[in-house]
């Protein structure tokens, strides 16, 4: 990668060697090599100015849309983990009633009569015979 890299820069510069030398040359001479060529690349060039400032403008605008962008993902990703903590939720529940040794538990009637009252009180039935609620 690195030998990539040397290369192109050593590419570069001596491609800017050689423009220079022929502007010099040019200089010394009096004359222009490939006048044509060169009026349509530097036509060229403008356009691809014009066009770069162009993209820089419409860069100002990337932030925000990338902003919305980022946030439109994040709350996707927060949904789906909800949707996922959920069904986990659900599938715990559903391992532990199945390995729990009261999934077919039926409580039985106590003997203490105690517990009745305390029972019966708390489900709202704690009146008396006579109506009047039991202290």
């Amino acid at each position: 990668m690195h030998v990539l890299v040397i290369t192109i820069f050593f590419a570069s510069l001596a491609g800017l060697i050689g423009l220079f030398a022929l502007k010099q040359w040019e200089l010394s001479r009096g004359r222009v090599l490939f006048p044509v060529y060169r009026m349509k690349a530097d036509a060229q060039a403008l356009h691809l100015k014009e066009l770069l400032e162009a993209g820089r403008k419409d860069l100002t605008k990337l932030p925000p849309l990338f902003v919305h962008a980022v946030q439109r993902i994040v709350h996707g990703m927060a949904v789906d983990a909800g949707h996922i903590a959920h069904w986990l939720g659900t599938q715990a529940h559903r391992l532990a009633d199945a390995v729990s040794h009261k999934r077919n538990f039926t409580p039985r009637e106590t003997k203490s009569e105690f517990l009745k009252k305390v029972s019966e009180h708390k489900n709202g039935n704690g009146n008396g015979e006579d109506g009047s609620p039991l202290v």
